[in-house]
């Protein structure tokens, strides 16, 4: 039984990362990346399709557990009847390859512990052959190999490894399991002790870039943190999620796999990371970018791999249960091949912020900024599937029409501020037509609000970005119209929804693909209200808000893609870059409004 979405804290070592539950077990790890084939998948099909069990004999939830300080160290204690325990786990910086290290700490008295470690490579599928060499514990099948150091005694049975073992007040027992290549040598042992200095101390370093001084100081840190453990060190991309298929809806269908790069996450990420101080990382985002969406601009995807990979093809792993049994389970994402207009405003902001934040300026990245503003000229009319990547009719949606207005915005700005050459008057003109015909089939005169497509009655709350991106001013009647009707008509349970696609008659049978429509609350949504709010002038209404949205971060701060209202309970895949893009973005926000 695995435990709900909100039971998990993130380890990372920047090329991949794992969930480990209030438990003490491990369920999620790929290796040695983040889109690799998982070794522990208990999170999806149980316990024999991979995990690893570290934990008082008794078992139940640790008693409390928190990272230490600003870093992915994390700490859980379980206060027993003989004594206490607390063990500490985190993945280092990587080396040469990839370590997960757990370090069992006598508190208080005598502790029996329990080890229950369940490899299966592929996701589940895969059983290796388990075998002990030059007394270390390895597994081995097909390309994987994995290796087990620890001086307590590991006992093979059923299939599993296992352990039982006491430690007293004052005593340290280290484990250290490490993934090469099944065809190189076995990797050497690692130092737990060293391993832990060294990941406390890149931590820290890491922390003192961060400018952020407001009053949501912890929450902003830790926020931060995650976009950074979301990081693929080699490359500078940012993953939008640690997992794949962790459901929308319980039992339901909507698995995605998000352990990839949106292109829309662009400018939010860019904003984030320059907001916080850090522009190093800002500056490996922005040339990530530029290498991903190089070469013919008729061919941008809305997502790439983390090294810029355009193909993820889609495909499901029917030996997987799901997450409390919500199938199919999904591996790769077939929204890459849709078109998404939005996706040239989102990159031509994207750069265009990057250029604001100082970022040095490149004759390359202008020369594709150009080519990619003639492409936009020309398929900016085209009706397209929105960046809620619905698998069903294309439409004109409205924030896609706004996302192409910015991003003719924005180059002309950028052409005006910095006298690069530019066709400004086209740019200009189309900027405009794009700006009337949004004003006049996109807005519904009789409700006073912008609606999800032309022709609609629907609403998204996308619309809530309006006045963020510049459409209008904040203190346009229309925005205020569409706030209000947002607010009327998308929320749940005192937070947004994406959008209902049952109240839109325009829509096939309440459903996207035969899919159920939105029930869940995406939490980025909820974020760009506070955002409308605040600059709207509602700044009381934007912080009360922002503080509930702070409330359903788990114990250790971390938020999935969506909250269930009635469940009271955190839904998607997680932890989830957009939603801690918008905890930062919103946190800037209204500090900024107190200056």
């Amino acid at each position: 039984m695995t435990g709900r979405i909100e039971d998990y804290a993130l380890l990372g070592d920047l090329q991949t990362g794992a969930l480990v539950g209030v438990d003490g077990s491990v369920d999620w790890l790929c290796l040695p990346r983040f889109d690799s084939p998982s070794c522990f998948a208990a999170l999806l099909g149980g316990p024999s399709a991979g995990r690893w069990l570290l934990a008082p004999a008794e078992g139940g939830r640790c008693t409390r557990r928190a990272y230490r300080g600003d870093s992915l160290v994390l700490e859980s204690e379980w206060e027993t009847a003989s004594g206490a325990v607390r063990i500490i786990d985190f993945l280092p910086p990587r080396g040469t390859e990839p370590d997960l290290v757990r370090i069992v700490e006598g508190v208080r008295g005598r502790v029996d512990l329990h080890c229950d470690l369940v490899v299966r490579f592929d996701y589940g599928h895969v059983v290796p052959w388990v075998r002990r060499t030059e007394g270390r514990w390895g597994a081995v099948a097909g390309p994987d190999a994995m290796w087990l150091d620890t001086p307590v005694d590991l006992t093979g049975e059923d299939r599993r490894t296992t352990a039982s073992f006491p430690v007293t007040a004052g005593e340290r027992v280290p484990f250290v399991l490490t993934w090469s290549p099944s065809y190189r040598p076995a990797p050497a042992p690692v130092d737990p002790e060293r391993a832990l200095a060294d990941t406390l101390r890149f931590w820290s370093d890491w922390m003192r870039d961060c400018t952020y001084r407001g009053r949501y100081g912890e929450a902003v840190r830790r926020s931060l943190v995650t976009l950074k453990a979301l990081t693929y060190a080699p490359t500078g991309g940012i993953a939008a999620a640690l997992t794949t298929s962790l459901p929308e809806q319980i039992g339901g269908t909507r698995n995605w796999d998000y352990r990839y790069c949106w292109l829309r996450d662009a400018t939010l990420t860019l904003q984030s990371l320059v907001g916080g101080g850090f522009v190093r990382e800002a500056a490996a985002w922005r040339d990530w970018l530029l290498r991903a969406v190089a070469g013919d601009p008729a061919d941008l995807q809305i997502m790439y791999s983390l090294t810029g990979r355009r193909r993820l093809p889609e495909y499901e792993l029917p030996w997987l249960e799901g997450y409390e049994g919500s199938r199919p389970v999904r591996i790769g994402n077939a929204a890459a091949q849709q078109f998404q207009l939005d996706v040239y405003g989102e990159v031509l902001d994207g750069l265009h912020t990057a250029r604001g934040a100082g970022l040095a300026a490149d004759d390359d990245a202008w020369d594709l900024q150009r080519v990619l503003t003639e492409h936009l000229e020309n398929v900016w009319r085209l009706p397209d599937s929105s960046l809620w990547e619905v698998r069903g009719p294309e439409r004109h949606f409205v924030h896609s029409k706004v996302m192409a207005w910015v991003g003719f915005d924005r180059m002309v700005r950028t052409a005006e501020r910095s006298g690069l050459p530019a066709p400004l008057e086209r740019w200009r003109a189309a900027r405009d037509e794009i700006h009337a015909e949004v004003c006049a089939r996109g807005f519904d005169a009789d409700r006073g609000t912008f609606t999800q497509f032309y022709g609609s009655r629907g609403l998204d709350a996308a619309l809530l970005l309006l006045p963020r991106l510049g459409f209008l001013p904040p203190g346009d009647p229309r925005v205020a119209g569409t706030v209000a009707a947002v607010r009327r008509e998308l929320v749940e349970g005192g937070f947004v929804l994406r959008y209902r696609v049952d109240a839109d008659p325009l829509s096939a049978s309440g459903t996207v693909d035969g899919l159920p429509g939105e029930e869940a609350a995406f939490l980025a949504c909820s974020f760009w209200l506070a955002d409308a709010l605040a600059l709207t002038g509602r700044g009381d209404e934007a912080r009360e808000l922002f503080d509930r949205l702070l409330a359903l971060r788990n114990d250790v701060g971390l938020l999935s893609e969506e909250w269930d209202p009635v469940a009271g309970r955190q839904l998607g895949n997680t932890p989830q870059a957009f939603s801690h893009i918008g905890l930062v973005n919103t946190a800037l926000a209204l500090d900024a409004m107190t200056r």
